[in-house]
């Protein structure tokens, strides 16, 4: 969440950045926080009087009954109790403000980076690099969705997916399974010399989901287990995140560098009728997520560096691909500054998201209170945070079935990914 603080001190800064993402009752909710924090601060004021008012009067009760004066005494008391009273009254009016000031403040986005672009949809993110690795022409036999590609070679059966899971799952087979392992593990693989390889939990509390944004705003999106009150992760981010949450840590901890592989779980509930056929939107898939807990100096030069990394391995992969930058009304809750990396997809005719790599400044932070300690300071200050999609498994493998598709129907399997594969070079039709 943002910080309170900058609600009262620069409330002007604030109103400019949250207008920028071009949602007018984002300012409205921003009103009603900064209301609120006002009342707030009205209550303490009157019940730190009251306090210093009953402490006066229970001195003066003291000095009464130590002089005999026991009548006048009990009338200070009665006072005493009416003012207690009225305090007490304060402190519940106090406990609710604050929750509902922590409601809204936990509902309003991040503030983006003055150098996002200004933009109103995905239509307006600009185009960072690229594209690269794209040919002049695609032939006829790579302009063939996956989904039949996948069903020609029988390594995608959705249909039995759906059978065992329900719509929107997904089930590969043979060397489709192993490509979806493959995958994977050329992503920790490649991230393997700098960041801590983690297996965390993909069930978690509903703090660990609001630390990263997901919770409140957007829980008709996630899977929720009500009899333990917990939550399916929609990625390794959210565990990742929390790892530190309620942590002190010190300065030269920092950066600490951590990735993980997990399943990844979504309702994909404002997607109905999107996007349903093959691999491209799922209730469940494989993701590799690279994260990073950091000082603010260090966060914009770990961006560069994660970007390019999520870049490296889709460049090794030998897809067409480009990397635009998030603009202002696209951006997600808790960005702060965001890039995706596109493939084309020959066969769907379409650039597809595989990479989205995103600073969270100290929004993450403050809701998980992660927290470090600088050497030439007293106190502790706010992290930042920082994760990307090193590697998302279902439309990276629907990729490759339409650029690497051969004339004869079979694939050929990205030089990368060989060592992974059990010798097999190419995935041919299942009458062969």
């Amino acid at each position: 969440m943002i910080d309170v603080r900058l609600l009262r001190n620069d409330p002007a800064v604030v109103r400019a950045a949250l207008a920028r993402r071009g949602k007018p009752d984002l300012l409205e909710q921003l009103e009603h926080a900064i209301e609120l924090d006002a009342r707030l601060r009205d209550i303490t004021l009157e019940r730190d009087a009251l306090r210093q008012q009953v402490n006066g009067l229970s001195k003066e009760v003291g000095a009464l009954r130590k002089a005999g004066n026991t009548a006048a005494a009990e009338d200070v008391m009665a006072k005493s109790r009416a003012l207690g009273d009225s305090e007490t009254g304060l402190a519940a009016e106090t406990e609710q403000v604050e929750l509902a000031l922590r409601d809204v403040l936990l509902r309003i986005p991040n503030l983006p980076h003055p150098d996002a672009p200004n933009g109103a949809s995905d239509h307006d993110n600009p185009l960072v690099s690229g594209p690269h690795h794209l040919p002049a022409q695609f032939a006829d036999h790579q302009r063939v969705p996956h989904w039949e590609i996948g069903a020609a070679l029988g390594i995608l059966d959705n249909e039995r997916a759906v059978k065992i899971s329900g719509a929107m799952f997904t089930m590969q087979r043979g060397l489709g399974a192993t490509l979806s392992r493959a995958l994977c593990q050329y992503a920790l693989d490649s991230n393997a010399d700098e960041f801590e390889e983690v297996r965390p939990p993909t069930l978690v509390t509903s703090a660990t989901l609001t630390a990263t944004g997901q919770l409140p705003k957007f829980a008709d999106d996630a899977f929720f287990i009500e009899r333990d009150d917990l939550w399916c992760i929609p990625t390794a981010e959210v565990p990742l995140t929390s790892l530190y949450a309620g942590e002190v840590l010190n300065e030269t901890q920092l950066p600490a560098k951590m990735m993980a592989y997990s399943p990844c779980y979504r309702r994909e509930a404002g997607s109905a009728g999107r996007d349903t056929r093959g691999m491209l939107r799922s209730h469940e898939f494989d993701k590799v997520e690279i994260l990073a807990v950091a000082t603010p100096e260090q966060s914009p030069e770990l961006l560069q560096e994660m970007v390019k990394r999520a870049e490296k391995l889709i460049s090794g992969l030998g897809l067409p691909y480009r990397i635009i930058e998030i603009c202002t009304g696209d951006m997600g809750q808790s960005h702060h500054r965001s890039f995706d990396i596109e493939v084309y997809a020959p066969g769907c005719d379409a650039w597809l998201e595989v990479s989205s790599v995103s600073w969270f400044a100290d929004y993450q932070a403050r809701r998980a209170d992660i927290r470090f300690k600088r050497s030439t300071q007293k106190g502790t200050e706010i992290a930042h945070t920082l994760n990307g999609s090193a590697l998302a498994v279902p439309r990276v493998w629907a990729a490759i079935m339409e650029n690497n598709r051969q004339a004869d129907g079979s694939v050929r399997i990205p030089d990368v990914l060989l060592p992974y594969m059990r010798g097999a070079t190419h995935i041919v039709p299942k009458s062969e």
